[in-house]
């Protein structure tokens, strides 16, 4: 069963329709990345992926019992500010919102899912650290735990290695994979074909109205490539 569909989408950004004739599903445990040019409607289709935005046309559809407040997301390293007055430990607990239901305070399983997941991603000894003392890279791991606090099934990211090194960005991604191996279903925005090609089951390339989804062997392929960005290496 399909846990999200996305059939005939069209979406615009100030006036002006940047994406139409979308058409995708995925399946639980698979991993699209979404590639393309700056403008063709990235970031707009991820934020009508977190029902932050309307579809003009066409619908999406969450399958097999998942409700849109069990979504991870990493938004973009920027997404935070650096004086943000909270500590590590609580930004990870907040991904436990969705748990609260009417309570007012986070109960002792929530407590213990941050902490299980800091520890999985290493960084439960920053638990009481503050947010602006950590570096870029530090700061997207704990976003990234954060967002898989609120989510066992679905985590969307965006743009989640921009402005990092490649030591860092290499970390981060596995992270992503492993998550992703233990039945995680991933979408993620990327300028990284190489990572996309890499890690992906699934690529989505956005160019104007040209919309390619397929297998990301079938992508990887030179005569799909060039089709959809010239043969470049980036989209």
């Amino acid at each position: 069963m399909s846990l999200i569909t996305c059939e005939n989408l069209a979406l615009s950004y100030e006036g002006r329709c940047v994406l139409q004739g979308v058409n995708f599903s995925l399946a639980g445990g698979e991993y699209l990345c979404i590639v393309g040019e700056n403008g063709s409607g990235k970031s707009t289709l991820m934020k009508a992926l977190l029902s932050l935005k309307s579809p003009d046309r066409g619908e999406i559809r969450f399958g097999d019992g998942l409700r849109r407040t069990e979504i991870g997301y990493l938004p973009q390293n920027s997404a935070i500010r650096r004086d943000f007055p909270a500590n590590v430990g609580e930004i990870v607990l907040s991904g436990c919102q969705n748990t609260l239901g009417s309570r007012l305070f986070y109960g002792a399983a929530a407590r213990r899912r941050a902490r299980q997941t800091m520890e999985k991603l290493g960084i439960a000894h920053l638990s009481r650290r503050p947010w602006r003392e950590l570096s870029g890279g530090q700061q997207q791991r704990v976003l990234l735990c954060r967002a898989l606090c609120a989510t066992r099934r679905l985590l969307l990211l965006d743009e989640p290695a921009a402005g990092l090194d490649p030591v860092v960005t290499a970390e981060l991604y596995a992270l992503i994979r492993e998550a992703n191996r233990e039945g995680l279903t991933v979408i993620m925005v990327s300028h990284d074909m190489q990572g996309a090609l890499r890690d992906a089951t699934h690529v989505l390339h956005l160019a104007g109205h040209q919309v390619y989804f397929g297998p990301a062997e079938e992508y990887a392929r030179q005569d799909a490539v060039g089709c959809f960005c010239g043969g470049c290496a980036n989209a």
